[in-house]
């Protein structure tokens, strides 16, 4: 499997990932889905808010949308976990959409990524996804972890890469649009 190929199953894998981390989560009441709980962010609704807003800020420097930092305006914009949801699958669709539309040629292309303080700072696109696909991988482990101190058993998330795991992620990767 080629670069590319790579970081298109990784885009796949973390639209597949996201889904069944938040359909877990539409089981909780919502006060369960905000109540304060052990992690980097201090609950499950903070840490995939959290998530998504970092989605969108590389997605943004990835296609250089221009909005850099301003993708950051509300800390959590999605108080509920439905509401989250359908825009963490929209923001899924995008990357696996870019990730789909890149030629392995574009993977050595630096885009500027708006650091703050520190100004534009060049990345290359491959760097840029490797780093986002392990920041998703990071803070998921976070909220599975926060989901196993609730009512609400968390998925399994690593049924992916393997062939003999196919037949546990079909039906939902055909649900999802990501059947390859």
């Amino acid at each position: 499997m080629d670069s590319l190929k790579q970081l298109q199953a990784m885009a796949c894998n973390n639209a597949w990932s996201n889904a069944r981390l938040l359909g877990a989560c539409l089981a909780l009441t919502p006060e369960a889905f905000a109540a304060e709980r052990t992690g980097f962010f201090p609950s499950l609704q903070q840490t995939l808010n959290h998530v998504l807003l970092v989605d969108r800020f590389y997605l943004d420097g990835l296609e250089e949308g221009g909005l850099g930092r301003a993708v950051y305006g509300e800390e959590v914009p999605f108080s509920m976990a439905a509401d989250l949801a359908v825009a963490q699958a929209a923001e899924d669709r995008r990357l696996v959409a870019f990730c789909d539309r890149l030629k392995l040629e574009d993977l050595g292309r630096h885009v500027g990524l708006d650091r703050g303080p520190e100004g534009i700072k060049q990345e290359r696109i491959a760097d840029i996804l490797l780093h986002l696909f392990a920041h998703q991988i990071h803070h998921r482990g976070q909220a599975h972890a926060m989901l196993s101190a609730t009512e609400v058993a968390p998925p399994q998330l690593d049924e992916f890469f393997l062939a003999g795991d196919l037949p546990l992620r079909q039906g939902e990767m055909q649900a999802l649009g990501l059947d390859r």
